[in-house]
Parts: C-alpha cells; structure tokens; sequence
C-alpha cells in the first residue's frame, strides 16, 4: 500500500494557551472518531473557546481525513482537551467519522455504522509508529469508549440511559491496529491514577 501523505500542521488559535508538558509524560494514546460530518465541521468544533478561564476548548492532537490525511492541531507538548481524566498523559487522535452524528444521545440513533476506511487505518498505523519513536514512554493505547464508560440520560427519553462515548465505535478494527504496533490496551473502566 502507498505511504500516506504527509502530515499538515494547522494549530488551533489557542494552541499556546494549553497547558504545556514534558514529553516524557506522555505514555497513552486515546483513539476517538469525529461523531461529525467532516473535517471542516471538526477543526469549526474545534475552535470553539469552551473553558474561558483558559480561553481553550475541546481537540485532539490529530485528525485524520477518510483520505488518510494526517492534520495536527496540538502540538505533542501541549495537553489537549480530549478525554475526560487522561488527557495530561495522553496524545487523542480523532478519525474523521460520523458516528452518531447528528443525535449523539437519542436513544434510537446509538448504531455507528459508517466504517473506517483503509487510508484513515493505514494513516493511523503509520503515526502511531512515528509517535512511538518520538515519545519514549508511550506504551498503552485506549478507544475513548474503554476509557469514559459513563452512561447519561438520553436526550430524547430521560427515563433511557445510553452511553456519553461510543467512539471510535464497532467499526474500528482494533485487531489490525495492534497487530501493528508494540502498545498495549487499556482495559475498559480503567481509571488513570492505576496505571
């Protein structure tokens, strides 16, 4: 299969407002998809100031496109808003991908049935390994889902719960991803204070 292209670096307008941190501490990998339509609808969510004592908001480090374009938004020694408890440790990598998109929490739309295509996969593989020779602590790989496993009300029955996270969902081809790589998965509930 041929090389993906190359990496685009388009930091977010807050990037230098994010906590920075040593890359040393950097032992997770999050995998996430979009839940979006696409990538412009993603970096518009992105640009979002969602904590103003900060002036930041929510991203990943990475986005890849369904053509297995790699755009970087947080720099690797900036702590990224991504998942809920891990993110000083942690690099998030977003798969553009629709998930439940546009009614995350209707109780009637949980399928996530868009797959993930070779190029995003083959992308993913490919910056894992470059993250693996650049960060020397990285050593565990988690979906979001493993890792946020709270259940909410859904917005169009309160009585129902459904999941606050699905992502990267049923489509993601977990055995193929770490078949490739030298990381090891957190088990689903783990908290990040008993790695």
């Amino acid at each position: 299969m041929s090389r993906p292209p190359a990496m685009r670096h388009e930091p977010l307008p807050y990037e230098a407002l994010l906590a920075e941190r040593a890359l040393a501490d950097i032992d997770t990998v999050v995998i996430h998809c979009t839940e979006l339509p696409d990538l412009a609808t993603a970096r518009e969510y992105g640009e979002i100031v969602r904590y103003p004592d900060s002036g930041t908001g929510n991203s990943g480090h990475y986005y890849i496109h369904r053509t297995g374009t790699v755009h970087q938004w947080v720099d690797d020694a900036r702590v990224a808003h991504h998942t809920r408890g891990w993110n000083p440790r942690s690099i998030g990598i977003e798969l553009v991908n629709l998930g439940r998109w546009p009614d995350w929490l209707d109780s009637r739309h949980q399928a996530m049935d868009e797959p993930y295509t070779d190029a995003q996969i083959e992308a993913l593989i490919d910056l894992l390994r470059r993250l693996q020779k650049q960060l020397p602590g990285l050593r565990w790989i988690a979906g979001h889902e493993d890792l946020d496993i709270d259940m909410v009300p859904a917005s169009d029955d309160p009585d129902k719960r459904v999941p606050r996270k699905r992502d990267p969902g049923p489509h993601f081809p977990w055995q193929r991803v770490e078949a490739a790589l030298a990381l090891q998965r957190i088990p689903v509930g783990t908290s990040p204070d008993s790695l």
